[in-house]
């Protein structure tokens, strides 16, 4: 009988940390926020300068006292399948202690069911890539319990592009045209000194 209690209390400790050690798995949560975003689909958009909105609420289709345990939202900014190809460091992970789809935190705040919306300048440092909105709830713990996104489950609707900034400037490169008409322009007048010193050496 001892060790019949015994089994039974290790099976439950060992249930309890690979729960621990596993974590919060995307696919257990239930898609009850309801979230869209101002870039229409195809839209591309400029890091460091465009703005995008967002809306979300809580989908009242769901039975009253779903959201009951949700403190917080926060909305992220999202890799599209396309853009995770041969890309380690973008890898979905049903763990989403492990999963590096969503990188850009757009916006965070309490929570309410009633319908919330936030202006966001893209930051500099988001790369050129294709995009979608993912919001998840979190309880009073700070884990997720639900989610919402503006895509489908396949992640292949109503994508945008962000066009990255790539380290030059337009200031930069109008100095650079510059720099070069002058250098041409000095090395055409030099050889005009040049000639015009040969010639009237000759003609001494």
């Amino acid at each position: 009988m001892a060790s019949g209690w015994f089994l039974l209390a290790a099976s439950i400790l060992l249930s309890g940390l690979a729960e621990t050690c596993y974590g919060v798995t995307f696919s257990s949560l239930q898609r009850t926020l309801v979230l869209s975003a101002s870039p229409t689909p195809g839209q591309v958009l400029k890091a460091g300068e465009d703005k995008m909105t967002v809306t979300w609420s809580y989908n009242q289709t769901f039975p009253t006292g779903t959201d009951s345990t949700y403190k917080s939202v926060t909305v992220k900014l999202c890799f599209a399948p396309v853009s995770q190809v041969d890309r380690k460091w973008r890898k979905t992970a049903d763990d989403l202690a492990k999963d590096k789809t969503c990188q850009f935190k757009v916006v965070s705040g309490p929570y309410t069911p009633d319908s919330s919306s936030s202006t966001w300048t893209i930051e500099n440092d988001v790369p050129t890539a294709t995009y979608f909105v993912r919001s998840y709830a979190y309880d009073s713990d700070g884990v997720e319990v639900a989610y919402g996104q503006t895509t489908d489950a396949h992640k292949t609707q109503n994508l945008f592009e962000i066009k990255g900034i790539t380290g030059r400037h337009a200031s930069i490169d109008v100095a650079s045209a510059c720099f070069s008409a002058f250098s041409i322009a000095s090395l055409v007048c030099f050889f005009y000194i040049e000639k015009r010193k040969e010639k009237m050496s000759q003609q001494k």
